[in-house]
């Protein structure tokens, strides 16, 4: 697994998703369920992340996307 987005925003987490769900690339959030240990107040960013495999192509869907930015580059878990 490798991480392609780090974020706390909700939105774009789920249109990351979207994106990937369309291209049929499988995509995992991790720290999903984090907020209800530490509140609201945003410390702890959920990762999207998929297979090693998959994750040109998952970029270049970003990318192509104008999500560019939002890629985290060298992580992989």
């Amino acid at each position: 697994m490798r991480e392609l987005v780090m974020t706390n925003d909700l939105v774009l987490i789920s249109y990351v998703e979207a994106l990937l769900a369309d291209q049929g690339i499988e995509a995992v959030v991790f720290d999903r369920n984090i907020s209800l240990m530490e509140g609201s107040i945003g410390a702890f960013p959920r990762r999207v992340v998929v297979a090693d495999e998959h994750w040109s192509r998952a970029s270049r869907v970003l990318k192509d996307a104008g999500l560019g930015q939002w890629i985290v580059e060298n992580e992989r878990l």
